[in-house]
């Protein structure tokens, strides 16, 4: 047939459980050529996981086969079939436990009970174990414990750690099969979907995984040498590895001509903030940028940091003290001692008199000593920042991690101004639905004024801009066009007068009540409204009414919200909310990075 076949049961088994061998092998110091592997169950999949594992580089007489009659070797006539004598061998063992003795790895995919406590302990040092019969394995990692602690364990089951689960493989594998339209699954996209699988596990797993294990997060050792199936890399990493190999191997009859493009769409897929944000990754990774992120010692913001350099969007400099940081990072598992990342202490810094100098001039008529403004670059790390950012030192921070906003902005909003002509306000984007729209003033703020909500239009207005659309800003009220009216829709009314003043080249128009606004059905009743669609673009007449109708979309509507973000200050700095994942920081630090581009 010219099309893949491929059964999940067979393949998949033997795809999944290689990866976590390639793993085991990799802690336990041993290579494929000299390592002695047993396989107990002579049946599709067993025999799909020792064909894989010696394509793999298994020497064919290191590799023995056992059914319920013993062991498939030369010359055996009873109960053997063409599939078995392939993989028949010269051997004097004639048991499973013979077999075993000195043995360094197993493969189950029998039955329960079939590995004995006697077996276990007559293998090699540091033995590796997988006991993948469903639904009782053929020995449970507790009875192993009983015997040696040496001992690398995998089962079929999800309540035991190194779960052989062929979601891993199933349908990732399939998806970069079709994509390139293969006319079969061959040896080397099976060995790619494995050394793809065995590669991610070894990465740092991102705040999405350990939430959807309560916390507990995944560390690259004995018991996590198989990625979990909630891992949301999976859908990029696993196709792309499949489709290169089809190509290399002359089985693509459509070949992907960029497969890092093709990565990021398949990642767009499961989230909508990966296509909104891919142009900004893009466009930071052709011009990498210095990131500060001043919560270093913070274990997600280490894990931030170490992603920012991965993705190649440039240098993450992390403040903190080294010794610290480095103790966090061993226990977490994250390896600090990488290109692109640099740590400093901001006490320590040779640059502290000049960040010094430079915010007691800022303050020094605001009450402030030049002793404060020593203070506060010496022991905060967000003035020490956010003056690596005023003076160039960086292009741009992100912080927020362990405070709240308003007073990480003041603290920010001491160091660096707005930009000359602009407004400092929150945006933040809602993802609803497949509509983009953004809302504003979510984070600055509290009850603008006419002149200050007009402001407001503006910068968010130029903000869309900068992230590809064209502005239709509505300005929301209660009331729409006069009905009913109230004091807090004059203010609306107020700032629409002051841009038609102004003569901004973007649509407006207000006041207008949300679902006016957004409906086109609804905004039809108002010929006379000046949007052309539906707005994409929307100012809040007060900060609380931004904050609440944002948080009530995240939770009630099942958008997804990206801010708010700062807009308008002379030098790109973000501020996320108090214990914000790793995916967010990361996600706030690219946009700081790609404002200082625009």
């Amino acid at each position: 047939m010219d099309i893949p076949v491929f059964h999940d049961d067979q393949h998949g088994t033997a795809i999944i459980a290689v990866a976590g061998l390639i793993n085991a092998l990799h802690l336990t110091g041993r290579d494929m050529a000299n390592t002695r592997l047993v396989c107990n169950g002579a049946g599709a999949a067993g025999i799909a996981c020792i064909e894989l594992v010696k394509s793999m580089g298994f020497a064919p007489q290191n590799v023995i086969l056992c059914d319920t009659k013993g062991v498939v070797y030369q010359g055996r006539e009873e109960g053997m079939n063409q599939w078995k004598s392939a993989h028949a061998v010269k051997t004097d063992a004639r048991s499973l436990a013979q077999a075993l003795d000195g043995a360094d790895v197993f493969f189950g995919l029998s039955a329960k009970g079939a590995l004995t406590p006697a077996m276990v302990q007559s293998m090699a040092k540091n033995p590796i174990i997988f006991a993948m019969a469903n639904p009782d394995p053929e020995i449970t990692p507790e009875e192993v414990a009983e015997i040696r602690t040496d001992a690398i364990m995998a089962t079929g089951r999800s309540d035991y750690p190194n779960q052989v689960n062929n979601v891993l493989g199933f349908p990732y594998i399939f998806r970069g099969a079709l994509d390139v339209r293969a006319t079969t699954i061959n040896d080397d996209m099976k060995v790619a979907a494995a050394q793809a699988l065995a590669d991610l596990a070894r990465q740092d797993v991102p705040d999405d995984v350990a939430a959807a294990y309560q916390g507990m997060r995944p560390k690259f050792g004995p018991n996590y040498i198989i990625p979990v199936p909630f891992d949301p890399r999976l859908i990029s990493a696993i196709p792309a590895a499949v489709a290169r190999a089809a190509m290399d191997s002359g089985v693509a009859r459509k070949p992907i001509l960029n497969l890092e493009k093709y990565q990021q769409e398949l990642s767009a897929r499961r989230d909508p903030i990966a296509s909104t944000l891919q142009r900004i990754y893009d466009r930071v990774r052709r011009q990498p940028k210095r990131i500060v992120f001043a919560e270093g010692e913070e274990e997600q913001v280490m894990r931030a940091a170490v992603s920012y350099a991965n993705q190649k969007l440039g240098t993450a400099i992390l403040l903190g003290r080294e010794e610290r940081m480095q103790e966090t990072a061993r226990n977490a598992g994250v390896d600090l001692n990488r290109p692109g990342i640099e740590i400093i202490n901001a006490r320590l810094s040779r640059r502290n008199g000049i960040y010094a100098d430079y915010l007691y001039e800022r303050l020094q008529r605001k009450g402030y000593l030049f002793r404060d403004a020593q203070r506060m670059i010496n022991n905060d790390r967000n003035h020490f920042a956010a003056a690596m950012v005023a003076l160039g030192d960086a292009d741009g921070m992100v912080t927020g991690v362990t405070r709240n906003y308003s007073t990480v902005l003041d603290d920010v909003k001491k160091t660096m101004d707005a930009r000359p002509g602009h407004r400092v306000i929150g945006v933040s984007i809602a993802l609803c639905r497949g509509r983009t729209v953004i809302v504003a003033d979510t984070a600055v703020h509290d009850m603008p004024n006419a002149i200050e909500l007009a402001d407001i239009a503006e910068e968010a207005a130029g903000f869309a801009r900068r992230m590809g659309y064209e502005p239709r800003v509505a300005m929301l009220a209660y009331s729409t066009f006069g009905h009913p009216p109230g004091e807090r829709s004059e203010r609306v009314q107020e700032a629409v007068k002051i841009l038609d003043k102004r003569r901004v080249d973007f649509e407006y128009d207000g006041e207008m009540a949300a679902d006016v606004a957004l409906n086109p059905k609804l905004m039809a009743q108002y010929p006379f409204c000046r949007l052309s669609g539906p707005a994409n673009v929307l100012v809040m007449p007060a900060f609380h009414s931004a904050s609440i109708s944002t948080k009530m979309l995240q939770e009630l509507g099942g958008c997804t919200v990206i801010g708010p973000l700062l807009v308008g200050l002379n030098k790109p700095v973000q501020i996320v909310s108090l214990n914000a994942k790793d995916s967010d920081i990361v996600n706030m630090a690219a946009i700081a990075a790609y404002s200082s581009q625009s």
